[in-house]
């Protein structure tokens, strides 16, 4: 590691050896969360679209990410990495691979998969149920890339949770899911299945109740499985086809949602105009990308809701430094949606309205943060940030841990200058 402008500059021991052009560089930058401040890593490659060489892969692509983390925690042991923007087939691998061992989150994997279970059990709540039925819910879900299986992994780990948490908890909750992917639904009849997908794989007797079978269209799987949630997570743009929506109809839920989460605008697989004038004005609509709600007429509005990322990942990351917790677990992630999720008052999520608004991103930070403080004292995981050790912040009740929180949040001001001419 070398440090050029007071800045850490990493170089691989294979990119050391490249001449590096200073006048076409690159600079690709990981955003890294220091106790008192924030860095970007900069790992310099040469000319404009990178080395003139294949991308590395396999164990030479491990080796200099596994230099990169190695480097960064010795020389600050207390960082926190996000993970932004990997190919899927490294995102999951890597998670695994330094998740145990180092303080790091992957924002697109487990980002994303907390702000869909935030806006799910949002949907719940909107049917007028307690978040605890979350279980009994029907799931249909269009992608199974690393986003969807992310979400896949984390909505199960909800739904276990509040199921008791023990083997038969797991199982019971795959039964709710229903992944449909380029092939169509993904059944254990399935040659050659990702093994991130398979415990999702339905069952060949199941299905055949049902009257489907494997590769089932998504039409087909929607009308068949009647569901109370459409979750997209394809990339493919229009994938809620009007034949799709108008298969929605027939949910047996009384408020259907459609999560159509894919990004950008483009590639979202309907629109809410789509999903209010075909499903009718009870759905509940939830995007990754920005729409505008749809006036349905007679005073009512259709609620458009992003899931942005960036309702979570600030707070995850403030908390896990503000409890010196060792890594992120499972458990904080999960304390971070659910906190999310009920943010939203009871008339708010009524209204269809299950996502704030990011004006309010300054305290849903601050609740966030709490949220995981807390989740990392129960699992025995906090170390304590400065002058407070974990028996301190144990003893903080909830209004008292929120105000630790927000005397330990950056605020943007500045002192007024004034410039005289002499």
């Amino acid at each position: 590691m070398l440090v050029k402008n007071n800045m850490p500059v990493l170089l691989s021991s294979k990119l050391c050896k490249k001449k590096i052009d200073e006048r076409k560089v690159a600079l690709l930058y990981l955003k890294l969360q220091m106790r008192d401040c924030m860095f970007n890593i900069f790992i310099l490659l040469s000319a404009d679209l990178g080395l003139q060489e294949h991308r590395l892969e396999g164990e030479e692509y491990l080796a200099v990410i596994d230099e990169f983390m190695e480097a960064v925690f010795t020389r600050w042991p207390h960082v926190i990495v996000q993970f932004e923007d990997f190919q899927s087939k490294w995102a999951f691998k890597l998670l695994q691979r330094y998740r145990h061992n180092y303080r790091m989150f992957n924002d697109d994997v487990q980002g994303t998969a907390g702000v869909a279970i935030a806006g799910l059990l949002g949907a719940v709540r909107a049917q007028g149920r307690p978040m605890i039925d979350f279980p009994k819910q029907k799931i249909v879900v269009a992608g199974a890339g690393s986003a969807g299986v992310g979400v896949l992994n984390a909505a199960r780990k909800t739904m276990a949770r509040m199921l008791g948490n023990n083997e038969s908890a797991f199982e019971s909750a795959s039964r709710q899911f229903w992944v449909v992917d380029a092939k169509g639904l993904v059944t254990e009849d399935r040659e050659d299945i990702d093994p991130d997908v398979r415990p999702f794989a339905r069952k060949a007797n199941e299905i055949s109740r049902q009257g489907l079978k494997e590769g089932a269209s998504l039409v087909e799987v929607v009308q068949q499985v009647k569901p109370d949630v459409l979750l997209g997570l394809s990339a493919v743009g229009g994938l809620f086809s009007t034949e799709v929506l108008e298969a929605l109809k027939s949910s047996t839920s009384t408020r259907p949602a459609i999560f159509a989460m894919s990004n950008p605008t483009k590639n979202a697989e309907c629109t809410p105009q789509e999903a209010f004038s075909i499903v009718g004005d009870h759905a509940v609509y939830a995007s990754g990308s920005p729409f505008e709600s749809v006036d349905l007429g007679n005073g009512k509005i259709g609620h458009s809701n992003q899931g942005n990322n960036m309702y979570l990942f600030p707070g995850i990351g403030l908390g896990a430094l503000l409890s010196g917790s060792r890594i992120i677990t499972d458990g904080m992630l999960q304390a971070a949606a659910e906190r999310l999720a009920a943010y939203m008052t009871e008339e708010e999520v009524l209204n269809g309205v299950i996502y704030p608004s990011t004006s309010r991103i300054r305290d849903i930070t601050k609740q966030i943060a709490a949220a995981v403080v807390k989740e990392a004292l129960e699992e025995d995981v906090a170390e304590g940030y400065r002058d407070m050790d974990p028996r301190e912040l144990q003893r903080l009740n909830e209004e008292e841990l929120l105000e630790y929180v927000e005397n330990n949040m950056w605020s943007p001001e500045y002192p007024t200058l004034v410039y005289r001419k002499h």
